[in-house]
């Protein structure tokens, strides 16, 4: 197909994992988070850089301690204590302490400063974006960041499966060729999904098995071999079913890359999915 000869070389910028940025504030939140960092940097050949944050003086936000010698200290710890896994794993990495006012803009800034190819933090709790707002952290670092998100419970564990979900969008095209390029390094089986959403029109719940079939025959001339599905109900429900289903360890849906407001508030499908799955879940973005 025209459309599968496209995919590759518009998105392939993606599909490289050589440049792993973990956002931890060391507590157990990020345990899974810091699994997930290393084993990816070993499996990819990656450069892995660990940022902790402190908050100003009078500040408290999402890595929260206040800017005094003991959060310094504890900074410093963690730090170390990850450098030393790394180094035990054969990971290049490098640690880095910086401090601002809002959580979010620090990793964001430090994103940029290292041209990360993706970003990987965990989040508190089964419902850590239940309330959505503008303050929250993580919702504002997958709007803001140049690179792709990975959001990681703490229980979550290296994926043995991995579910990609795509409307046809460009959006989803490139978490089809992050979701390939997971799949092959880690030798994982790949299940691709579309939705049929009953509020849709007739017209455009057609377009999912086709939609899929286009996402397979890129998968197929990139060697990878995968399962489709065809599913029809709410979205984030879906996704988060056929998830489980398949026994799925990562989902990996694209990001809208809306701008203003809209990126804060990211969009309502994925932070649904995000809240309802205790799996890793990337939004992908392209370079």
């Amino acid at each position: 197909m025209q459309e599968d000869a496209a995919l590759a070389p518009q998105l392939s910028p993606i599909g490289r994992f050589e440049n792993v940025l973990l956002a931890t504030d060391g507590s157990e939140w990020s345990a899974g988070a810091e699994r997930i960092a290393l084993k990816m940097c070993q499996n990819h050949g990656a450069h892995l850089h660990i940022l902790s944050a402190i908050s100003t003086p009078g500040e408290a936000g999402w890595m929260g301690k206040p800017n005094d010698q003991q959060a310094e200290r504890q900074t410093d710890q963690t730090i170390q204590r990850i450098e030393k896994m790394a180094t035990d794993a054969g990971i290049q990495c490098t640690g880095h302490v910086r401090s601002g006012d809002d959580p979010y803009e620090v990793i964001v800034e430090a994103s940029k400063d290292l041209q990360s190819d993706l970003i990987v933090m965990g989040r508190k709790g089964r419902r850590g974006l239940a309330r959505l707002m503008l303050g929250d952290a993580t919702a504002k670092v997958i709007g803001y960041a140049p690179c792709s998100v990975m959001v990681v419970p703490e229980t979550a564990y290296m994926w043995t499966s991995i579910l990609v979900a795509t409307d046809g969008s460009r959006f989803s095209d490139m978490a089809a060729v992050a979701a390939a390029e997971l799949a092959k390094t880690g030798g994982v089986p790949l299940s691709v999904l579309s939705v049929k959403v009953p509020v849709h029109s007739e017209r455009r719940q057609n377009e999912a098995q086709p939609i899929v079939d286009r996402v397979l025959e890129f998968l197929k001339s990139q060697g990878i071999q995968a399962r489709g599905v065809v599913d029809e109900g709410a979205a984030d429900d879906v996704i988060v079913d056929t998830a489980h289903d398949r026994q799925a360890g990562l989902i990996v849906l694209g990001n809208f890359g809306r701008t203003g407001i809209g990126r804060m508030l990211f969009g309502s499908k994925a932070e649904r999915v995000i809240n309802q799955t205790e799996m890793a879940v990337l939004i992908a973005r392209g370079g």
